[in-house]
């Protein structure tokens, strides 16, 4: 199928992490069903390059995780910049779709903008919460935005940026079912349990796993959960466990086989969600963070399920409230069947899934590339 001038598109796509690889290579398939004999190249990694990438650049040469190893990455970034910049003048490319990774991508978009190419940004940075100057970048050098939260398109909108809500790619992982995942994690089917969901960062784990792993052990007992589970990373660090069984494997199972979890803000809260776990949300950062976080966000809550029902339905215990004792009281009901606290996130839970929607974000992505290539 031909497009561009009688010709199939040249589409280049740009992912800089593990997140943005996992989410490329639905795109990356959906692309190649709309255009079998597109030439798609990529910044990226094995899931785009398993759906049909030719992956030029690869993610894992680039990635950096702590401060030291950004500052030590950034000459790299820049030499894979003017790479990209030299293929798109030996080759232009029709379309540009950046994924997450805005501090790399926000620049990609403004120079393949400037070549003439169109820009579609899939997942655009978080400006919501800060960083709202970046609004002017992404209407000055985006054609489109596809973004993954329902309130982002209005909010975008609002400030003059064409957003359009494709659904959260979260929805179409193939979630298992309770039983499948118990049997994988050798649960048994009748008992009551609780999930640890400390975060993958290394200082995150850090600051989380102290409260939650006492406020775990201190549920584990009659009347509340049988076994806790914690979501542990392949080489994260978790001093004196006891009886918490850790899974270093893929979290979905855990996600699939728990009857509440205690949960970092951030995507893990959705998550929970879409698994209908109900949850107490807790978060610590170091002082500072905190502190001017304080200062330039934004919004109101740290958890997407709040932030897309806008309210506080689930609690959220942040910095000094991240206690022991406040995790054990909040979540000590919802193991209750009659209890208020469990019917009301129940409630919320469901809406929240039904605010976020059905599967396909990649396919009404793609459909958005369409659109902007042969419109």
């Amino acid at each position: 199928m031909t497009d561009v001038a009688g010709r199939a598109p040249r589409i280049l796509l740009s992912a800089g992490e593990p997140s943005g690889d996992l989410h490329g290579g639905p795109l990356v398939a959906a692309l190649r069903q709309r255009w079998p004999g597109a030439d798609i190249i990529a910044f990226g990694g094995p899931r785009m390059a398993e759906a049909g990438a030719d992956v030029r650049w690869r993610m894992e040469e680039y990635s950096a995780f702590g401060f030291a190893e950004v500052i030590a990455s950034v000459p790299r970034h820049i030499r894979l910049m003017q790479e990209i910049e030299r293929e798109l003048d030996r080759r232009p490319a029709d379309l540009v779709i950046p994924i997450d990774y805005p501090g790399f991508n926000l620049r990609l978009a403004e120079r393949a903008k400037r070549r003439g190419a169109k820009v579609l940004y899939f997942i655009p940075p978080q400006v919501w919460v800060w960083h709202r100057a970046r609004i002017e970048r992404l209407r000055r050098d985006c054609d489109r935005l596809a973004v993954i939260l329902p309130f982002e398109e209005p909010f975008y909108r609002n400030e003059g940026v064409a957003a359009t809500y494709v659904g959260n790619p979260l929805v179409d992982r193939r979630w298992p079912s309770r039983s499948e995942a118990r049997a994988r994690l050798g649960l048994s089917a009748d008992e009551r349990v609780l999930g640890i969901f400390p975060g993958s960062r290394g200082q995150e784990v850090r600051r989380l796993w102290g409260p939650m792993r006492d406020a775990a052990l201190a549920l584990v007992g009659p009347g509340r959960a049988g076994r806790a589970v914690v979501a542990a990373t392949p080489a994260g660090e978790y001093p004196e466990p006891g009886p918490l069984m850790l899974h270093r494997g893929d979290p979905i199972d855990v996600f699939a086989a728990v009857d509440v979890a205690l949960a970092k803000s951030g995507t893990t809260t959705l998550e929970c969600a879409l698994a209908d776990v109900p949850m107490v949300v807790g978060y610590q950062a170091h002082w500072f963070t905190y502190w001017l976080a304080q200062r330039i966000s934004e919004v109101e809550f740290a958890s997407l399920p709040n932030l897309i029902l806008g309210r506080r339905a689930f609690p959220e215990l942040l910095q000094d409230a991240c206690t022991t004792e406040a995790l054990v009281a909040l979540a000590e009901p919802l193991f209750d069947p009659t209890s208020v606290a469990l019917r009301d996130q129940r409630a919320a839970l469901a809406e929240v899934r039904k605010r976020v929607g059905g599967p396909g974000a990649a396919a009404r992505t793609a459909d958005l590339a369409r659109e902007l290539v042969d419109p």
